[in-house]
């Protein structure tokens, strides 16, 4: 019996181990971010947007990088999450989402082109 109980509770941690590591990270403001996608013009004056791999669509700003001279390139950009998003449930379904602003402090073009 106290093997039995032994191989249970080695089986649960395991889970619980697996279960934590699988869990996607939740972002928060400040938190740095790369994305690699497509950048476009954005839906507000001075904003650009890319949606990376993940399907996640961020609203880029920058002081620093000259964002317009990379538009419809294929970019990575990293940056800092200076502003979260809580989609409304239209935008959810629609997959149409902004995750967040991120205030971009690199740049470096992975082609002239986007698939």
């Amino acid at each position: 019996m106290t093997n039995s109980l032994k191989v249970l509770q080695a089986c649960a941690l395991t889970v619980g181990l697996l279960w934590a590591v699988s869990a996607p990270a939740q972002e928060k403001k400040g938190d740095s971010v790369t994305v690699t996608g497509c950048l476009a013009k954005g839906d507000q004056a001075g904003e650009y947007s890319i949606t990376g791999d993940d399907g996640k669509t961020y609203g880029l700003k920058s002081t620093t990088v000259k964002l317009d001279s990379h538009l419809g390139h294929k970019v990575t950009v990293t940056g800092t999450i200076s502003k979260l998003e809580n989609p409304t449930k239209e935008e959810a379904k629609t997959g149409k989402a902004e995750a967040g602003d991120v205030s971009v402090s690199n740049l470096t073009m992975v082609s002239t082109t986007c698939p």
